[in-house]
Order: structure tokens, then sequence, then C-alpha cells
């Protein structure tokens, strides 16, 4: 009797009531710029209740939570300011980072003003120049530097999706399919980027790109991506609510359980 009630006892406890330690590392991707939802609109880190991270971290109410994320964050200041939030008794970190090295904000922003499709194109590939000669680098250290402040941890790094479905119910309106095959092709080559030097740091890669890829603008389905808001730039080609919730969180939870 004694056995089966303990037997009930532990099949009613939820996987999710395991415990750990959660640091959350990255950049705008990371923090939910795109929900419009927010701790403090002021805040240049734009935190949000709504990001894939606190999203995890309520369903996995065990364990303690570090958002050390902040919007526009490079691998420098991420190995500044964020790193140091990691330690020894770390058992999880989702790390999003290297969009800002490669300067892909600035990047979109001239897609988005120039006229001429060929300026935009040089942009992008002088971001994937940056991606495939300099961020590589990068990104070992900050893999590297990570798994030495927490050994035992699991470590996931988190690409970025493409923005586009070429060809799709965009019309002539906004940027051209050039263009926008041009911009997922620089998602493309961060995404190798990424995923070698996870792959070299013994780190698990979450690619989002297959998930994403039905829900990007003009994908004719619910989009998880935020289209051009010319009044609010710096919203615009982001995960909106449901790319975090059903996009990130979906697949960081198939890593983590």
């Amino acid at each position: 009797m004694a056995s089966a009630l303990l037997l009930g006892l532990t099949l009613a406890t939820p996987a999710h009531a395991a415990g750990g330690k959660y640091v959350a590392l990255g950049d705008s991707y990371t923090v939910g710029v795109g929900t419009r939802t927010y701790d403090n609109p002021d805040d240049a880190c734009r935190r949000g209740p709504l990001s894939y991270t606190r999203l995890w971290a309520a369903q996995h109410p065990g364990y303690s939570f570090v958002e050390a994320a902040c919007s526009g964050d490079t691998t420098t200041e991420l190995l500044a300011n964020q790193v140091p939030r990691v330690t020894a008794d770390t058992t999880l970190v989702t790390v999003q980072i290297g969009g800002n090295d490669v300067g892909f904000v600035e990047v979109l922003k001239n897609c988005i003003l120039t006229i001429d499709d060929n300026d935009c194109i040089k942009g992008v590939e002088a971001a994937k120049a940056a991606a495939t000669g300099y961020l590589p680098g990068r990104l070992q250290q900050v893999y590297s530097t990570i798994r030495a402040r927490a050994p035992q941890a699991r470590v996931v790094a988190v690409g970025y999706p493409r923005l586009y479905t070429i060809g799709g119910n965009c019309g002539i309106l906004g940027l051209s399919d050039k263009e926008r095959t041009a911009l997922n092709s620089a998602a493309d080559t961060l995404a190798g980027v990424q995923s070698a030097a996870a792959s070299a740091a013994g780190l698990t890669y979450l690619d989002p790109r297959p998930a994403f890829d039905p829900h990007t603008l003009c994908s004719g389905g619910s989009e998880w991506v935020t289209s051009l808001e010319w009044s609010k730039l710096n919203e615009s080609y982001h995960p909106n609510a449901a790319g975090h919730r059903d996009g990130y969180l979906a697949q960081l939870n198939r890593i983590t359980g």
C-alpha cells in the first residue's frame, strides 16, 4: 500500500518541478523586442514578460532565473556585462548573440531606406563577410568562457530565423524579392557560423528556421515576425509574442524538457 502511494506521488510530480539555475544571455531577440510588452519601455535593455526566456522560467518554477540579456548587445557587451552572471551552480544557459556584431540592424535600415536593390545587397554581403570572418572567433570566446564558468551546465546557442517567404503574398510593396532573398541569406550565413561554433564548443544549437519558415513575413499564414513599422523601426523584424511562445519556447522545451 505504501509503495503504491509512493508510486502515485512520483507519477503525479510534474517533470517541470526539477530545479536548477537558468541564465539567459543575448540581445534584442532574447529579451522580447517585438512583443510590444516591456517592463519599462524607457529602459535600454527593453526586457519584457513575453520573451521565450521568461516563458520558460515561468514553466519551470523550480529553477532560479537570471535575465542578463540586453537589447543591442554585441559579444563584447555580453562578455563584459552578461557572462559574469553565469556561476558554477548554473545548470542551464541560453545564449543568442551575433546579429549586432555584424551590423544586421544597420543592414536592415539600409535595405528599408535605399531605392536601389544593389545598395541593400552590398550591405548584406558586407554583413555576411563579417559573419564568416570576424564572428567565429568572437563566438568561440563567448562559448568557451560560458563553459569555463559553468562546466556542468547545459548550454544552448540560439539562432535567428529567416525573415521572409520569397514569392509570398507581400506583392510589390516594400522590399523587392531580391532584397528579401539577400536578407534570408544573411540569416542562413549566421546560422552556419553559429552552429559550427556551437558544435566545436560542445553546445546544443537551437535552429529556429524550420519552425519559423511557415510563419515568416509574406507567408500568408500567422506571422511570427514583426513587419516594418516606420514609426517604430526598433520593433520591426523581431519575433512577436507568437514567435516567442510557439517558436522559440516550443523548441527550447523540446531540448530541455
